[in-house]
Order: structure tokens, then sequence, then C-alpha cells
């Protein structure tokens, strides 16, 4: 099979990010990555869910798991009859993408596109954990391809040499939109803010694109005003965890406050993903609010006196006046503008 993840930075390829084998799946823990490369393995749907609930997997990273969790729940399934099996993988669906509430309608597409493909095969004398698998396989691949076209978008709008700024961690789109700028000849180099409390920018955004041969800075997260001044960055792009039809922009905490100071520097946010036909305005997106007591530390490491609170919001929204443009498979569309992408259709799309 032709891989969509070739040349791409070692936690981007599909086998590193969540993979189902043998009865088991292993999840690349993203929150001790790079300093460990050590993976989570899950024997049961459930512990997958709790993988994706505890952050040992994020940002795109739990689409492709929730894939492979319900190739393990089939696999836990495999003894059932036929009307039991087809109730515990609906019950798994309902476990594995309801794991973190801010992205549970996502989740959703991926979970019920492996309820099809069980559904369209179990009257056969097929291994269900294998089509499901395979299945998972194939969506990610098309998945993949179709970031890459939002690649080609966004690299559109990166100067030859140019300076990018990130924000956390944007999964599939950081390591194709790299790929695509070095096809071009288009030598970016990146400012890259640290994300916490979890560090994803300086753990996992710097990793991928050392690892793919890019000049790229990690900053804390009170610097990208001084950078956007003094470092002349050009453009400053994230991927989103929902961009609703009203042009708000979820993301992870922080991704506001950057807006507001490309907005005011001059410099273009560019965001990546496919409008959410599911959140139709920012009331209906849930803000993940996740353990205070991160906050009060930085990699296992107290900062704040005993006694001391920490309050700690996942995500945050941007509004639609700080976004240059939605940078989707189709082209750049206005964040005002974004039922446009759909066309003449009502189907949902499959999230990037």
């Amino acid at each position: 099979m032709h891989r969509e993840d070739r040349d791409l930075a070692f936690m981007l390829q599909y086998h590193n990010v969540a993979w189902y084998e043998d009865g088991k799946v292993r999840i690349l823990d993203r929150r001790i990555y790079p300093a460990q490369k050590s993976f989570e393995i899950c024997e049961s749907h459930k512990e997958v869910a709790k993988a994706v609930a505890d952050m040992v997997t994020q940002s795109a990273g739990p689409f492709l798991a929730a894939g492979m969790g319900m190739a393990l729940a089939a696999y836990e399934a495999r003894n059932m009859a036929r009307e039991a099996k087809l109730r515990f993988l609906d019950e798994a669906a309902d476990t594995i993408s309801s794991a973190r509430p801010t992205t549970a309608k996502r989740m959703r597409l991926i979970v019920d596109g492996c309820l099809e493909a069980a559904r369209s095969s179990i009257d056969l004398d097929e291994k269900l954990d294998q089509v499901i698998f395979e299945h998972t396989i194939k969506v990610t691949n098309e998945r993949y391809a179709r970031v890459g076209l939002v690649a080609k978008n966004l690299v559109d709008m990166f100067p030859d040499k140019g300076t990018v700024m990130t924000q956390c961690f944007g999964e599939t789109i950081v390591g194709m939109m790299l790929r695509e700028a070095k096809v071009r000849g288009k030598n970016i180099k990146l400012f890259v803010p640290e994300t916490r409390p979890y560090f994803q920018g300086a753990r996992l955004t710097a990793s991928v694109a050392y690892d793919q041969g890019f000049d790229v800075t990690v900053i804390t997260d009170n610097m990208p005003a001084f950078v956007m001044e003094r470092k002349g960055v050009d453009v400053f792009t994230s991927a989103a965890d929902a961009i609703c039809m009203d042009g708000y922009v979820v993301n992870k905490i922080g991704t506001f406050q950057i807006a507001i100071v490309a907005k005011y520097m001059g410099v273009p946010y560019f965001v990546t993903g496919v409008p959410d036909r599911g959140h139709e305005t920012i009331k209906t997106v849930t803000i993940e609010e996740r353990d205070p007591d991160f906050v009060l530390q930085a990699m296992g490491v107290r900062t704040a006196m005993e006694g001391v609170k920490g309050f700690y919001p996942s995500f945050d929204a941007t509004p639609p006046h700080l976004v240059s443009g939605v940078v989707t498979d189709k082209g750049i569309f206005s964040p005002y503008d974004l039922y446009r992408y759909f066309g003449d259709s009502d189907k949902a799309e499959l999230v990037l």
C-alpha cells in the first residue's frame, strides 16, 4: 500500500502514532516524548479511551487511536454472537468518541466509519478486527493526503525565506507543510512557543521540525509579541480542535492571545482544517478544563507553593476578526464565509 506518511518525522509515522496488532493497541506516549520513546500498551478499548483522556496522545493522534481502538473492540468481541457483537461495538464507539469532550463530534465521525465497515462485513467469514484496522489505515491515508493539499495552500502563504510561528502541535499539517516547503525549496525558519503545561510545542512540534531538517527555535509562551516584533515573523499558523461555522477557532489555550498579537503586529494568522458542520456557533463547543495541578508544575517538577491554586482550561476561542484565512484542502476561505466550503452538500466532512 502507498503510504502518505512517507518522509515524515518519527512521531508522524502511523505505527508510531497508534497501531493495532495481535489484540493490543500501542500508542506513543507523547507526554514524555522526545525525552523517552515509550509506548502505552492497551489491551481493551476502554484503555485506549483512557489513554486519549489522559493525553497519552493528542492533536490528531486520537483520531488514529480511535480507529485502532475500534479494531481492538472487535477483537474483544470476537467470540460473541452477531447482535451482541454489534451492541458491544456500539458501546465501544460511545466510550472512545467521548474520551475528550472538545473533540467528541470529530471522534464520532471516526468511530461511525468503523461501525459502518464492521456492519458491512459482519455477515462474512472475516476477522472484524482486521476489517476495521484496514479501514482505519485507508481513512488515515486519505486524511494525510487531504492534509497534503492543505499544506500546499498554506505554503503558498510562506515567503521563500520566511519565518513562521506555530502554536501547540498541529500534528499532520506540521509535517506536511514542512515536507511541502522542502519540495519547493522554501528555506523557512520556525519559532515555536513551548505550549505549557504539556509543552507540546517544545517537545512535539520542535521535534518534528528538527527531524525534517528545519531551523527551529523554542520560545516560552510569554515571548510571542517580542519575537514577532524583533525576529520578523511573516506568518502565524495553527491547526484547530474545532473551526465553528461562525468563524470562531477553538484551539490550544494561548492561540487567542497570539492571534491578538499577530493582528496588532500586522502578521497574518492562517488556521488549518475543515469547518465543523457539527458546530454551527461557538456556543456548541465545550471548553475542556483539565486538572489544575498541571499548571502548578513543569514536567513533573512543582513550581508553586503548596496551597496555591491552579486553573487549566485546555482551549480558547479565537474570534473571526483575528483570523486572516481558514486554509483547507479546497483553498483558503474567509472565516465569515465557511459555508461556501461545503457548496451544496450537507454531508459532514471527515476530520483532517
